[in-house]
């Protein structure tokens, strides 16, 4: 569509163009029922089937196990910081952080209002440019669970491996990489997401969650935090975000249609590869972050020098190039281009020749 364009939000970011086509085409219509999804009860036959369709498609991509429950909750990856240690947390077992940046922050804080925890590894004295290394990490043998983000939105880097914690449950918040690549689900307890990346629009959360974890929880928290009372329920147990859900589930027919994990894998390698690339060639921009640590989802670079002046002019001129979403976030300044899966080649290919226009035009 002419008047679209290249959206490199870091969320809620960019849809795939054929699933925002095929929405609009049923959004009075789904199904032929006469109604759209958004106005159907979440308890129909025609409802059941969209979400069962949203997890298989889940399951078939992941390579989720019947030992695992798939959710679709509310709350966003925020309330699973809390979620999650109410659920998993055993008394005596301190909790095991791998601290890297502003969301791993925040998971520690709601930690600590209902869990004690340790950290077992941070890059903070490195103001978060690597991942922790395999030295820098002390885990427990007898902790309540190892916790993580897999990337970072907002320092632009990213676990390319995880680490061995063998008994130990690895629980992972995912919201910015989950679909981008493959990966084990078996090396995990939990894993969440929210949607607004990979997924689908805001309003969902998945959560995948070893089934045999389901019980560790008390049974006098409050109904809705219990992940055991969802999993009976099958997402059901209140009214979902059905259309998010809905949503969803295109996005999975999406990347089926892509090839699968695989290709959308390699296609993002590509995309993050020509981007890295043409910033480590550039003389007037840079990446902070350590190689060996970059995001394949969120790059984010500078102008040398770090003029801020400079940049807040490269912000207005590629929007005005119909380049969105390229500013830093506010706590750290700078460039970002967030290039999940929705966001093409074409689209990097883009912002790669703008960048040396503007390059150009400095001389």
């Amino acid at each position: 569509m002419a008047n679209r364009v290249f959206n490199f939000s870091a969320g809620p970011s960019a849809l795939p163009l054929p699933v925002l086509e095929r929405a609009r085409d049923e959004l009075l219509d789904f199904a032929a029922t006469g109604m759209g999804i958004m106005e159907m009860s979440h308890r129909s036959g025609t409802f059941t089937k969209v979400i069962e369709a949203a997890e298989a498609g889940v399951r078939w991509h992941l390579g989720v196990s019947d030992d695992y429950s798939v959710l679709f909750l509310q709350g966003g990856a925020s309330l699973q910081f809390a979620q999650v240690p109410m659920n998993l947390y055993i008394e005596g077992r301190p909790i095991d952080v791998l601290h890297t940046g502003v969301w791993t922050k925040k998971a520690i804080a709601e930690m600590d209002k209902v869990a004690t925890y340790r950290l077992a590894g941070s890059g903070e004295k490195d103001k978060f440019m690597h991942i922790p290394r395999k030295e820098e990490i002390t885990l427990n043998p007898q902790a309540s669970y190892v916790y993580m983000a897999s990337n970072n939105t907002i320092y632009g880097s990213q676990w390319r491996a995880f680490p061995e914690t063998g008994e130990v449950p690895l629980v992972a918040d995912m919201s910015s990489d989950i679909l981008s690549r493959r990966i084990d689900v078996s090396r995990f307890g939990l894993i969440f997401a929210g949607a607004q990346k990979n997924i689908g629009p805001a309003g969902v959360t998945l959560v995948i969650v070893r089934k045999d974890l389901l019980e560790h929880a008390r049974t006098s928290l409050p109904t809705m935090l219990q992940y055991r009372v969802h999993a009976a329920e099958r997402s059901l147990y209140n009214t979902p975000p059905t259309f998010a859900i809905y949503i969803a589930s295109l996005v999975m027919d999406w990347i089926t249609q892509q090839g699968g994990l695989e290709a959308i894998e390699r296609r993002n390698d590509e995309k993050a590869a020509r981007l890295y690339g043409a910033i480590d060639e550039s003389e007037l921009y840079y990446c902070p972050v350590e190689r060996d640590s970059r995001s394949r989802m969120n790059v984010v670079f500078r102008l040398k020098g770090n003029d801020e002046a400079l940049e807040a002019e490269f912000v207005a001129k590629s929007g005005k190039a119909g380049l969105a979403g390229l500013k830093g976030h506010r706590s750290v300044g700078g460039l970002r281009a967030s290039i999940y899966n929705a966001v093409s080649l074409e689209a990097v290919e883009a912002l790669i020749a703008f960048m040396a226009d503007f390059e150009r035009a400095r001389g």
